[in-house]
């Protein structure tokens, strides 16, 4: 019985090790490719972002935002929440769901600001 748990133990270790990103041949992904991407903020299924492929039209285009949000912290407030300003809004709520990380949140602030 020991021997089994302890084998168990052995491939637990093991699939959690196999199943963990390496930190080494991590790429730190841009901006862009977290605004782009489908797995994280996949802001291209609704809105028309420049330099995009197949965009949405749910979600109002994304230009001239410097002069939408003079103040990029209220950018990034309604990427992180956009329930704040429309309660009825349809747009995930990012962070506060913590469907991306706060540094993700920058990211697309900072990519979208610069539109």
């Amino acid at each position: 019985m020991k021997k089994t748990i302890s084998s168990i133990s052995a491939v637990v270790t093991l699939v959690t090790l196999f199943m963990m990103p390496t930190q080494a041949g991590a790429k730190e992904m841009t901006g862009e490719e977290v605004t782009f991407g489908r797995k994280l903020g996949n802001c291209l299924a609704c809105h028309m972002i420049p330099g995009g492929n197949l965009p949405g039209t749910i979600g109002p285009p994304l230009l001239a935002m410097k002069a939408r949000f003079p103040n990029k912290a209220d950018l990034r407030e309604q990427i992180w929440d956009a329930s704040i300003n429309n309660p009825h809004s349809i747009m995930p709520l990012f962070g506060k769901h913590q469907a991306l990380t706060e540094k993700q949140i920058d990211q697309i602030t900072d990519f979208i600001y610069s539109k």
